[in-house]
Parts: structure tokens; C-alpha cells; sequence
């Protein structure tokens, strides 16, 4: 992006500012499959601590050592850091007992969040017993959890048609959510334009953009691929020939969510929820740029 003068740099400088931290973060996290992945966490769990988030997620896997790990982790973030801790839990491959089971141990260990979802299907199902709503409402009858929920700006990959997601998003949030977590996307209006229609629905409930800073371009393409995410000419062409030069698509990448943040920001949006890829040193740049600072900083 060029300046044409130092007036319009400094009206872009005076719309960051305007936000002065005055948003609220949440960090997402996976549980660690090794030793030096499971430190890599850490470091990025206390690293990003300091910045108060709201809460902090950790992703659930189809398979139990996963499922365990999520379950081991979310309890050690809590006794270690105090934050509040949301796994997430999926209704794949768990039968209503089991699922119960594991809501009434979360509650039983302090847990009050969870991230509620279908969950990715296994190649030997066609179709699952359960679905997002079904679990929230087994949730609900376990405990008073607050409950966060996905949602798909760009549309579900596996949706008959836009409005199906959006009414299957409908009966979510009317069995108990307290809010949806949106697919990352890039394209700022479409994240708008679905806050329109879930207005327009009857959804009250907060829209929560999902922020995924971007290192690895070949890797968003992989993850965009079976999300079913747009990604904007404009997008591959800031990451052109950087394939090489880690240390520019970082810049790139973090540009590029500080925009986001600050265009939806004036948009009325307060929550923003980080896709961390459980690195650091993004998101905390980010967070800084945009004001979202440790405690101390701001006295």
C-alpha cells in the first residue's frame, strides 16, 4: 500500500489508535502430539496470557489419545494460568452417555465453557446421530455451560445451500449457544453480509469473526481448500514470491489481520477470536498493534 501523502497515513494511524484495546480477544490452541510441540504450546500459552483473552480454546480430534490430550491440556491451562479454558467437544464417534460423562468431568473440574461441534466425519460415516444442536441441548441439560458454537460466513463445505447453514446455525443458537465462532475468512464483507442474514433470522447472539493470521500462504491454501474459504486475488498477490522469505510473509500476514480488525472494528465488532496454530508471535503482534496490551503496559 503507498501513501500518497502524510495526511493519509496519519488518518490510517488515527483509526488504529481509535481502537486503544477497546476489543476483546480469545485464542485458539491444539493439543500437542510431542514433547517439543507440547513446550511450543506453552511458551505461546504464556505468552499470549498476559493480553487477558476472554477465554482460550483447544481444538478436539476424532480420535481418543486426541481427545485426551484436549482433555489433560484444558485442565492444565486452567490450574496454570487461571484463564478461562473451552475444549472443544465434539458428537463424532461418542455416544450421549459418553458425552454427558465428559461435560459432567468439565464441570466437576471447574470447566464452565465448551466450543460445541458436529465434528469432522470419519470416511466410514455417512451420516452422524448427532449434530451441533443436539449436543448443545445434551450440554445444557448436564450443567449451565456457555456454550460457543461454529459458524460459516463463506458457507458450510457440506451445506445443501447458504440458507440451510444458516437456519442449521438458527437452531444452535435456540437450543442454548451464547454466541457462534465464524471459519476464518479474508473477505471482510462477507463476514457482514452474514451478520445481515443471521439479523435477519433472528439470531441475536454474537457473530465472533475468527482471525487467522497467515505465515504460511501454501498452507492457508491447503486449509482454505476443504473449508471451503474464498481467497481474494488481492490475498495471493501480497504473498507472491515470498515462498522463500518467511520474515516479509510474517509482516504481510499480520498486516493483513490488523486490517481486518480495525475495518470490523469500525463495523460495531468488539470480539475477535485468533487462530493461533498454537505460534505466538503473530497474534501477539498483532494484539499490540491494535492496543490489546498486558495489563501493566496500560497502567
Amino acid at each position: 500500500m503507498a501513501f500518497h501523502n502524510a495526511q493519509q497515513l496519519e488518518n490510517l494511524n488515527h483509526k488504529i489508535s481509535e481502537l486503544d484495546g477497546n476489543i476483546n480477544v480469545s485464542f485458539e490452541f491444539f493439543p500437542p502430539a510431542t514433547a517439543a510441540m507440547e513446550e511450543t504450546l506453552w511458551n505461546s500459552v504464556n505468552r499470549l496470557k498476559v493480553l487477558n483473552p476472554s477465554f482460550v480454546s483447544v481444538t478436539y480430534g476424532a480420535n481418543s489419545g486426541t481427545r485426551d490430550r484436549t482433555h489433560s491440556i484444558i485442565k492444565e491451562i486452567k490450574q496454570r494460568t487461571g484463564l478461562v479454558a473451552a475444549p472443544h467437544l465434539t458428537c463424532v464417534d461418542a455416544d450421549r452417555s459418553q458425552l454427558k460423562a465428559i461435560a459432567q468431568d468439565y464441570w466437576e473440574n471447574g470447566i464452565r465453557n465448551i466450543v460445541a461441534l458436529r465434528g469432522d466425519l470419519p470416511e466410514s460415516i455417512d451420516k452422524p446421530e448427532m449434530y451441533a444442536e443436539h449436543l448443545v441441548a445434551l450440554l445444557k441439560e448436564v450443567a449451565d455451560f456457555d456454550i460457543s458454537v461454529a459458524a460459516y460466513p463463506e458457507v458450510h463445505p457440506e451445506a445443501k445451500s447458504a440458507q440451510a447453514d444458516l437456519l442449521a446455525l438458527k437452531r444452535k443458537m435456540d437450543a442454548g449457544a451464547n454466541r457462534a465462532i465464524t471459519q476464518f475468512f479474508f473477505d471482510v464483507e462477507s463476514y457482514l453480509r452474514f451478520r445481515d442474514r443471521c439479523a435477519a433470522i433472528g439470531i441475536e447472539q454474537n457473530i465472533v469473526p475468527g482471525i487467522l493470521p497467515v505465515s504460511n500462504y501454501r498452507t492457508l491454501c491447503k486449509f482454505a481448500g476443504f473449508t471451503n474459504v474464498k481467497i481474494p486475488g488481492w490475498l495471493h498477490r501480497q504473498f507472491e514470491g515470498l515462498d522463500e522469505d518467511p520474515t516479509t510473509r510474517n509482516l504481510v500476514g499480520a498486516s493483513i489481520a490488523i486490517d481486518q480488525v480495525k475495518v470490523l472494528s469500525q463495523e460495531g465488532v468488539k470480539d475477535f477470536h485468533f487462530y493461533t496454530l498454537n505460534r505466538s508471535e503473530l497474534t501477539y503482534a498483532i494484539c499490540h498493534t491494535l492496543g490489546v496490551r498486558p495489563t501493566s503496559m496500560l497502567e
